[in-house]
């Protein structure tokens, strides 16, 4: 994309729940308007190449349907009926619900409740600053990283991994349960200049053909939950083979002779009957991976969304190991580099002011919390209010019918802030208009490559849109919350967090637009050992010593149930005889979660709600492509049109997500069909483990 001569360009950083945090570039027409925007070609991750969603942002920070005004209920919770009142008035009537709950039922009926509709460490994480002077309920956030991460810290015990750029370097790269072209596209940027500079390959391995495959010279599409029996067969046929490098693992990892004991009986043959791959093809991937020291894998986050994936996970990540890649650049294993920015976010979120004896609610488990199980609630109070910012639980949500009734209580308070009338926001008492990324400062981590970027103000927001900070600060001095950081700015929060982390001045950051903060090489590639005793791998994990967040003292689901060594945990919700099927949610490349699913183009290029199947299912089932079907379990039933679709194994079928609810034909979206059960070992949201039928609507 070019960009316009004569025209004032900006620079910032992408925003959005996505691993490559572009560096971008942005047209800035006047105070008020931006052009377009493209990736920075100066950044060396980014290198000028972004996502088509991202760069025709233009399209929606000035959509027509933006709110810029707050808005007050009128009738019955999401009749879709408003009046506007001034952003103050607002504040005042939000202040004054959260004083009545907290009077009457203690302060831990007020939970505030976020996610990732922002990045941005002060915009997204500055609510908790809020909450832990109030003390509010707590929140563990499980619906990204809470299954895929442990699996990581079981055996390397740290988030980080080699320089993602290293992929360029590479002579096969492994790009396993991730659709980069719809998620992360600068991978595929690498990915594809190892290939044409170093004639290397690259093979993929999900659960559907994906864009990302077609672009692959070695795909396999397996069964949703079984990357681990795949992982131990690939392992097995290393060793057998000859391929694991005894010097390396001797020095780097726990006990290999043990680990190949235990993986004798898990060849090829074995996993052909879980996976559903013939054996032929399991032996040529781990021939490939053989063959190719200098492998570097880049672990995805979708197929740990599966009630195994912590296993799953760390059976992936244990194949480096045993082959000695992480010796090599361009070889290793990146899951996220989040473990690398020792960022001191205490004035941010006012860890200060954190007491540990209030009680903490699930994310993930929203519908059971505000339906008041007492599993969830514990000792404490109902949640009688809440406020919600970054995050639109009433469609991405798992169990979402549990959801809509909790949010449906007449006696629940609940203020919105938000970009656009969400299904979440028409459920809200109070609607409060939210600005968006270029409207504000703030700065960026990432975990698909190693930058720490600045996201500097570019334009004004329109209307009485607010940033989360001036909503916080607001609410603060009406409910009497006392803090250094409600008297501060954001360039001022900022500049002090960047300080404590060692990162300089914000000043410095906005200049130099990011800063490079890749370890050395040893380092990331823990050729000083790996972040556990002695340094060594873990091939036989202590699941209960994995800790994802310190205030989550609880193990969740069965941990005592997990595996020894890496095998196929069989955990997941399988088919059955009622639910022949097995589902997952995969993303859809024009939407991310359920931002940009309001604009036009993202829209129309994503055509409508569908049901990906293979033509034998649908002939067993006398379907064809177009018809309409209902797809259904014990949580919910979801209406939208069915396609042929072979690209993916019989008994499994792939729905591209996140439509809004009202996209469907019944105003139930497909969280309706996905489970909010608690996985081992620290829970997460098993968004891509659903056991459903499907039948002509």
């Amino acid at each position: 994309m070019n960009i316009r001569q004569n025209v004032k360009i900006g620079h910032s950083a992408c925003p959005h729940d996505c691993p490559s945090t572009c560096a971008l570039d942005v047209e800035v027409l006047d105070e008020g308007t931006i052009g377009r925007v493209r990736g920075s070609a100066d950044n060396s991750y980014t290198l000028g190449v972004i996502c088509a969603k991202v760069a025709r942002y233009a399209e929606r920070i000035h959509h027509p349907g933006r709110l810029t005004k707050a808005l007050k209920r009128k009738g019955e919770k999401g009749a879709g009926t408003w009046q506007e009142i001034g952003i103050e008035d607002a504040l005042d009537e939000v202040a004054e619900a959260f004083l009545k709950a907290e009077s009457r039922y203690g302060s831990e009926a007020v939970w505030p409740y976020y996610y990732a509709g922002t990045m941005g460490l002060l915009m997204r994480d500055g609510i908790n600053r809020l909450r832990h002077v109030k003390k509010y309920s707590g929140m563990y956030d499980t619906f990204c990283v809470t299954l895929s991460w442990p699996g990581i810290l079981a055996g390397q015990g740290k988030i980080a991994g080699p320089d993602p750029r290293e992929m360029s370097l590479a002579d096969l790269v492994v790009i396993w349960g991730t659709n980069a072209v719809h998620t992360q596209v600068n991978v595929m940027t690498h990915a594809l200049k190892a290939r044409k500079e170093r004639g290397a390959k690259i093979a993929v391995i999900d659960v559907y053909e994906t864009a990302t495959m077609k672009q692959a010279d070695l795909g396999l599409i397996i069964r949703p939950g079984t990357d681990g029996a795949l992982a131990c067969a690939v392992m097995h046929v290393l060793f057998r083979d000859g391929y694991a490098d005894w010097d390396y693992l001797e020095r780097f990892s726990d006990c290999p002779r043990e680990f190949e004991a235990h993986l004798a009986t898990r060849d090829p043959a074995w996993a052909s009957a879980i996976t559903g791959l013939e054996p032929s093809q399991i032996e040529a991937f781990a021939r490939l991976i053989g063959e190719h020291r200098r492998t570097f894998f880049r672990i995805g986050y979708g197929f740990s969304r599966s009630r195994n994936g912590a296993v799953n996970v760390h059976a992936v990540s244990c194949i480096p190991v045993v082959t000695g890649a992480w010796q090599y650049e361009g070889g290793g294993a990146l899951h996220s580099n989040s473990g690398i920015y020792h960022m001191k976010k205490s004035l941010i979120e006012g860890l200060d002011a954190m007491d540990p004896s209030v009680r903490v609610l699930e994310q993930g488990r929203i519908g059971e919390v505000l339906l008041g199980n007492p599993r969830d609630l514990g000792d404490g109070p109902p949640v009688m209010a809440m406020l919600f910012q970054n995050t639109n639980p009433v469609s991405v949500a798992p169990d979402q019918n549990r959801v809509k009734q909790g949010m449906a209580r007449p006696d629940l308070f609940t203020c919105v802030h938000e970009q656009f009338m969400t299904e979440t926001a028409e459920m809200a008492d109070i609607v409060l208009p939210a600005t968006m990324f270029m409207e504000h400062d703030d700065i960026y981590t990432s975990g698909g490559h190693q930058h720490l970027l600045a996201g500097p103000k570019l334009i004004e927001a329109p209307g009485d849109c607010r940033s989360n900070h001036e909503i916080i600060v607001g609410l603060a001095r009406r409910v009497g919350a006392s803090h250094p950081g409600f008297e501060m700015t954001p360039a001022e929060i900022l500049d002090h967090t960047l300080r404590e982390s060692g990162w300089g001045t914000w000043e410095e950051l906005k200049e130099n637009r990011w800063i490079d903060c890749q370890p050395k090489f040893e380092e990331a590639h823990f050729l000083n050992g790996f972040k556990q005793p002695g340094g060594k791998f873990r091939f036989r994990p202590d699941w209960r010593k994995v800790v994802y967040k310190p205030q989550v003292k609880a193990k969740l689901g069965p941990i005592d149930d997990i595996p020894e060594f890496p095998d196929h945990w069989t955990v997941i919700e399988e088919a059955d005889a009622e639910h022949p099927f097995r589902l997952a949610t995969s993303p859809a490349r024009n939407f991310l979660n359920s931002s940009f699913n309001e604009t036009p183009t993202s829209r129309a290029k994503e055509g409508r709600p569908e049901l990906m199947m293979n033509p034998k299912d649908l002939a067993q089932l006398n379907l064809t492509s177009d018809d309409k079907v209902k797809v259904g379990n014990r949580r919910g039933v979801v209406t939208l049109h069915v396609r042929a679709f072979d690209g993916v194994q019989p008994g499994v079928v792939i729905a591209e997500s996140i439509w809004p609810n009202s996209a469907f034909e019944d105003g139930c979206g497909i969280n309706s069909l996905t489970g909010a059960d608690q996985p081992a070992p620290l829970s997460g949201c098993a968004f891509h483990d659903n056991r459903v039928w499907v039948r002509p609507a």
